[in-house]
């Protein structure tokens, strides 16, 4: 990958809505580390070399209160992010530092990817061909464990086993599952930093103020335990727990250790008040043991990351070229850690997005929808995790419409719809119809088994009755890019309830039902009447009734290709990515002729529509431009601005995993 890419933000913990550190800055040196909601979330890296110390990690003052300078920050040589890992390097006084940040979310393997456990791992060698003498101090603070910095946390640190020693530090309060939110932090469970004795590097820990990152940088020692079993408010005497590695005399032989940032949340999502465990939990295994685990594993599965880095960013660079593999490197982990993974009482796993910034909705369908692409490539059973929630909400009594959800709560209850207060006229009827039908058949199709449709099926037909009925010409609702407002007649959300119909009549095909040529052939009748309402000479139209030169992403179109549907001619996609490329500005092409916003997922959709490599890199370009020249500093951002490149909403969703489309072969025979 090339570190030419200045992403807006910079992956550095990536496990779950609430356990998430980003950097906020081109250098690591630059500001202190953040959660994605851009509260600070610190951690704190030093070096001393020769008894001079530096930075590596972090902005601030070493202690609160402290006046100066901290240390001099190493330079920064080169940043890379893969899929996977994260790696900075640095260098300063004859020594090369490499820090590398790995959260192994590997979608193959469900019990790897819902352990809450990032990997940190250093690697030290002379580059000046002379012996160095090398420490190294790691921290996390009491902020990756608090909402607010009044709360009190207490810590304590044990030997997990002969070889292994973990910090834990968490709230005395433990309110499990209390706070509801969007813009909100965990404050129940444990934050753990864990350490594994090393042949050549001698390791100690403390928990103390933050005073040990000035006593480390003046002395290379840590203080002793600072008020062990005395819990204290985060704010002003900031609590950290700290590592410090020493290296001993350092050569051209690189020396590497690890540490392990992991989080114990206790419980993670309350399902119909139920009080459901991470996934990882299901068989009774308990958090010293995962860890444990983990730890001794850390080897085969650094090497399953390097792998899996390799590969997608072979696959995606070929699909799309370099900027596009650097746009889905950055996407990967964003996409995964925006959900939670548990499993319901059969068993069956269940992943919970969290609306970040945008409502705090879990479960969403319209945001589950756009994000489908990643996990159809990896592991379909995702897929289906997202979508359990809403059947068993739906075919409930709680749920009175005859047409599908649009969440089923506020993360991290998900207990049943919040959104609009569950009034009709704030509802997306089509929207979320289409989105189900489509998913489902996604699902099946590339699976290539329709078991998961059948199990659902009564609430599927429905649904499709519902589109036959109301889908071709849309009356005045939301769709899924509700902050647009109501649009009566829209183009666009009629092209998702045609292909909601075809996607259900390919399921009809698969499980034998008798619906099939009845919907097939109403969704291909629906579809030529579609061309012709929608026609504005060169291309097709925002909504039926507006002037021709109105227009709009008819990025639902990709379904039709995606699914073998041939619902709508070739043409129409044709036509429409000439004028998705004439109407180009400097950071992507528009949501609509309404507005310079785009939506980067959609922007993705609609660039796979080309027909041409050439038209769908010249569609990306401008989204890697953005990600690289923006002021907005935030975890990648889907609802931005084409002329200023800046966010105007949203970060940090989930929506991202659709910038995976490209690499989606169509699926099977219809």
């Amino acid at each position: 990958m090339s570190t030419a890419f200045r992403p807006a933000s910079v992956p550095l913990i990536t496990v779950d809505p609430y356990f998430s550190v980003w950097s906020p800055a081109d250098r690591l040196t630059d500001t202190d580390t953040v959660h994605w909601t851009g509260k600070r979330n610190s951690m704190c890296g030093l070096i001393r070399i020769d008894d001079r110390a530096y930075r590596f990690m972090g902005g601030s003052p070493l202690s609160e209160g402290a006046k100066g300078e901290p240390p001099p920050a190493m330079e920064q040589t080169a940043l890379t992010v893969e899929p996977l890992t994260t790696t900075y390097k640095f260098e300063a006084d004859g020594i090369a530092l490499d820090i590398q940040f790995t959260t192994p979310l590997l979608l193959e393997d469900l019990d790897l990817l819902s352990r809450p456990v990032t990997y940190i791992t250093a690697r030290i060698r002379s580059v000046d061909g002379a012996p160095h003498q090398v420490k190294l101090y790691l921290d996390l603070s009491g902020e990756l464990c608090i909402h607010t910095t009044d709360q009190v946390v207490g810590w304590s640190r044990s030997s997990l086993n002969e070889s292994i020693t973990a910090l834990r530090m968490g709230t005395e309060e433990q309110p499990i599952l209390a706070r509801v939110g969007d813009d909100t932090r965990i404050d129940w469970g444990y934050a753990y930093l864990a350490v594994l004795q090393s042949e050549h590097v001698d390791v100690t820990t403390v928990i103390s103020s933050s005073e040990a990152r000035a006593q480390f940088a003046k002395s290379g020692t840590l203080p002793a335990q600072d008020d062990a079993g005395t819990p204290r408010a985060v704010h002003p005497n900031l609590p950290v727990m700290a590592v410090a590695m020493d290296f001993g005399q350092v050569d051209t032989a690189a020396k590497s250790a690890f540490a392990a940032a992991a989080y114990d949340d206790v419980l993670s999502i309350e399902y119909f008040g139920t009080p459901l465990p991470a996934y990882w939990r299901r068989n009774g295994e308990t958090f010293e043991n995962m860890l444990i685990s983990a730890m001794m594993e850390y080897d085969e599965v650094m090497n399953r990351c390097e792998r899996f880095n390799r590969s997608l960013i072979e696959a995606s660079a070929q699909a799309g070229g370099a900027k596009y593999a650097e746009l889905l490197s950055l996407a990967y982990r964003q996409a995964i850690a925006a959900h939670k993974l548990v499993c319901d009482e059969e068993g069956n796993p269940l992943f919970f997005s969290k609306e970040n910034f945008s409502n705090g909705c879990i479960a969403t369908v319209d945001v589950s929808y756009p994000s489908i692409p990643l996990f159809l490539l990896y592991n379909p059973e995702l897929v289906k995790g997202m979508m359990r929630p809403i059947f068993r909400y739906a075919a409930s009594g709680e749920w009175s419409f005859d047409f599908a959800p649009h969440d089923v709560g506020c993360y991290p209850k998900a207990n049943g719809q919040v959104y609009g207060e569950n009034k009709l006229e704030y509802q997306m009827p089509i929207e979320e119809c289409g989105n189900m039908l489509i998913m489902a058949a996604a699902v099946c199709a590339y699976e290539r088994n329709a078991d998961f449709a059948r199990e659902h099926w009564e609430l599927l037909t429905k649904w499709a009755a519902y589109l036959k009925t109301n889908g071709l010409d849309p009356d005045n609702q939301l769709c899924t890019d509700d902050f647009a407002g109501h649009l009566a007649h829209n183009a666009n959300l009629s092209v998702k309830a045609i292909i909601g119909l075809g996607a259900y009549a390919r399921l009809c095909g698969m499980l034998g039902d008798d619906g099939r040529e009845t919907y097939a052939q109403t969704a291909k009748e629906m579809a030529a009447r579609w061309a012709d309402m929608a026609a504005a000479g060169d291309h097709y139209k925002l909504t039926f009734d507006n002037s021709s030169d109105s227009w709009s992403l008819k990025y639902n179109l990709v379904w039709d290709r995606l699914l073998r549907l041939k619902l709508f001619p070739a043409s129409i996609a044709e036509a429409e990515v000439a004028h998705y490329l004439a109407q180009q500005n400097r950071y992507g092409t528009p949501l609509d002729s309404r507005n310079t916003y785009t939506k980067a997922d959609w922007l993705v959709w609609s660039a796979t529509l080309a027909e041409s490599k050439a038209d769908f890199e010249t569609m990306i370009a401008p989204l890697w431009l953005a990600q690289h020249e923006t002021t907005s500093r935030v975890p990648l951002s889907d609802w931005y601005d084409t002329v200023t490149g800046n966010q105007v909403g949203f970060q940090n969703r989930s929506v991202v995993g659709g910038l995976f489309i490209s690499l989606l072969e169509p699926a099977g025979q219809p």
